[in-house]
């Protein structure tokens, strides 16, 4: 029976995990002593929502977390340190630190633990999130218990509003390239002096004139696209550039 755990302490446990090709262990204090944290649980590792939508947006808001006084986001999951480790490195995760909760002691501990033997699973964490300040959570956002595996409240962006309806966040940014193209290489220096983090999307000579006909209508790169509209080219950028400069500065 899943249980909300606010304003109870988190379980005290310790956590065997690998640090580089050594094993270490690493206490709730550890974690959560005079802190504010910000912790999201889920099924497993390397599975589809978990590795296409749940952890992905944490790490692409984590800047706007630490702006609202988050110190740290863990990502906890009934998995083995190895898995763990290997999943980290196969994601963008450079902002999350991932707990692997390999005897589910923890996530018993939150009542959290859940059967998933129908799936080959066995016992694995429900999907959840909480904000803990010192080891007492504030805030648990925890799916509803429906068939199948809901992702309705324990996102980033929820909690992100519990934390600060105003709050700021990163621009999203892709640009549509090509390896040696000096108008592309200017679109990045664009972008990076003006400290927007971007994704790069390199076309092959095979493709490229289909992908940019089908997602732009032209046929020259870059194309950047910057929180779902479509700015263009570099020449096209520097001016949106200078407009969002001057609407700053008004």
């Amino acid at each position: 029976m899943l249980h909300n755990h606010e304003g109870k302490p988190v379980p005290q446990v310790t956590f065997r995990i690998r640090e580089g090709n050594e094993w270490a262990s690493l206490s709730t204090d550890e974690l959560f002593k005079n802190k504010t944290v910000v912790v999201f649980s889920l099924p497993g590792a390397f599975t589809p929502t978990c590795s296409s939508t749940h952890l992905p947006r944490y790490n692409e808001l984590a800047p706007a977390f630490v702006a609202n006084g988050v110190d740290d986001i863990l990502c906890i999951a009934v998995n083995d340190p190895f898995v763990m480790q290997e999943w980290a490195k196969d994601q963008e995760a450079e902002h999350i630190r991932l707990i692997p909760d390999g005897n589910g002691a923890f996530t018993a501990g939150m009542n959290m633990l859940v059967d998933k033997s129908d799936l080959g699973f066995g016992q694995r964490s429900w999907r959840y999130s909480m904000l803990v300040r010192d080891g007492i959570v504030l805030k648990q956002f925890i799916e509803p218990v429906v068939p199948g595996d809901p992702f309705e409240v324990s996102d980033a962006d929820t909690m992100l509003a519990y934390l600060n309806p105003q709050a700021v966040k990163p621009d999203q940014v892709a640009l549509l390239t090509r390896e040696g193209c000096p108008h592309c290489a200017r679109a990045k220096d664009l972008l990076s002096a003006q400290g927007y983090a971007y994704t790069e999307i390199p076309l092959g000579h095979r493709q490229r004139s289909r992908v940019l006909g089908a997602i732009t209508g032209r046929a020259t790169v870059p194309q950047v696209f910057i929180n779902g509209t479509h700015v263009g080219g570099a020449e096209e950028l520097e001016q949106w550039l200078q407009r969002q400069h001057a609407t700053t500065m008004a």
